[in-house]
């Protein structure tokens, strides 16, 4: 089966550009493509969960990736999905995420024996010189087509920056520097990049005379049409420091009935025939499915042995079995109780609530249960006696759970 054509059947695929003619090309030989990472943070988040998850796709399919880290472009700023202009970073906070990023891309990719390549576009868009690489490539975009890229028309209206204005040029230069460099024809990302990506193709195919294709995928999306990936605490990260392998488990483990099929093929790597089965599953035996998917999620991003892992913690909680060791834990210092033993205050530390205001509001809505009590009142306290040995369980919600150790 042509990888085109996976990609589509697991609904990936959202634009592609000269699709007969890419066909052709990735039958005809392996090919190289890039897909590239802004480190704006220290992790990546689900949002390049999908790119990874096409990457590896198109790998074992015999095609060659290069993971490239825009250490350069983070420093000009996408102003793509953007009302306001992206926060600065230090260029020692973007090279610290930078390398953290590059961590994160070796659990996907297979980078052994020349397999893959992973570069960073400052190697070569710092030294830039400005006159000689605006007489290059600035004759050949067009002011008037770049302002009806959706990236620009969202900014408009609240100022566009000439920094910003910048950014759809640099990244269309990192495309050609890869064709020159390494032969590189094929970009790929997420369709909210679909004018940046084309740039770069048609930069290529006018500078070089030489065939290059944009690819965009889909965003999952749930029944409602919202962005998944999104938690109360914010993005759903792949770093388990920021989001730990039993609550990116739940969030997958709780999607809805309707977003379970999807998500299995988007996903996972699951046979499609076996996808097909788990999703046409109904009532409670859909739990199975959503145990799968968690599961096999998890192992992508965090390994086997945290998904084994988060699955037993969630096994512990939900159905009365497995270890409550991988329950998410906080530890409770002596001393911090004694100084605000409020169960509020420490709904806050323990992270099940985001402000002690919420936690009153969760409290007052007798949302919240500690071991196997419905606590109603904002004003209640905690004792020594309260802690058990293995911990107190406290619990927001049908879904929030977590384990309190009391500690010297």
């Amino acid at each position: 089966m042509h990888i085109l054509d996976i990609l589509k059947e697991r609904g990936l695929i959202a634009q592609i550009t000269f699709e007969e003619e890419l066909y052709r090309q990735l039958e005809r030989e392996s090919t190289t493509f890039y897909i590239g990472f802004d480190p704006t943070a220290e992790s990546l988040h689900f949002g390049h969960f999908l790119p990874l998850i096409a990457m590896r796709h198109m790998q074992r399919a015999g095609h060659k990736p290069i993971a490239l880290v825009g250490g350069g472009t983070v420093q000009v700023a996408d102003p793509s999905g953007k009302t306001e202009l992206r926060k600065m970073l230090s260029l020692e906070t973007i090279a610290h995420n930078a390398e953290k990023i590059k961590e994160q891309i070796s659990r996907f990719i297979d980078f052994g024996d020349g397999a893959a390549r992973m570069v960073n576009n400052a190697d070569w868009l710092v030294p830039l010189k400005y006159l000689p690489f605006l007489r290059e490539i600035g004759p050949l975009f067009s002011v008037n087509r770049m302002l009806t890229a959706e990236a620009y028309r969202l900014r408009m209206e609240k100022g566009l920056t000439f920094l910003e204005f910048n950014y759809m040029i640099m990244q269309a230069y990192d495309f050609l520097e890869l064709f020159r460099r390494y032969g590189c024809r094929l970009q790929m990302g997420g369709d909210d990049q679909w004018s940046n990506i084309l740039a770069g193709a048609d930069l290529i195919r006018r500078k070089e005379q030489e065939a290059a294709f944009a690819c965009t995928f889909n965003l999952l999306l749930n029944a409602e049409g919202q962005k998944m990936g999104k938690t109360e605490r914010g993005a759903l990260w792949l770093d388990a420091s920021m989001c730990s392998p039993y609550e990116f488990y739940q969030y997958w483990r709780n999607v809805a009935d309707s977003d379970v099929d999807k998500s299995l093929a988007m996903l996972t790597f699951l046979p499609m025939e076996e996808i097909r089965r788990l999703g046409a599953m109904e009532g409670a035996a859909l739990n199975e499915a959503k145990s799968t998917l968690a599961f096999e999620a998890t192992k992508m991003v965090h390994g086997e042995e945290e998904a084994q892992k988060a699955q037993q913690a969630s096994a512990a909680l939900f159905s009365g079995g497995g270890s409550m060791r991988d329950v998410p834990t906080y530890g409770l210092t002596r001393a911090q109780l004694q100084e605000d033993s409020r169960l509020t205050t420490l709904l806050f530390l323990c992270g099940l609530c985001q402000s002690r205001s919420q936690a009153r509001q969760m409290v007052a809505q007798g949302a919240v249960t500690v071991g196997e009590t419905r606590v109603e009142d904002p004003e209640a306290r905690l004792s020594e006696e309260d802690f058990p040995a293995d911990g107190l369980l406290l619990r927001r919600g049908k879904k929030n759970y977590s384990r309190v150790l009391l500690q010297k």
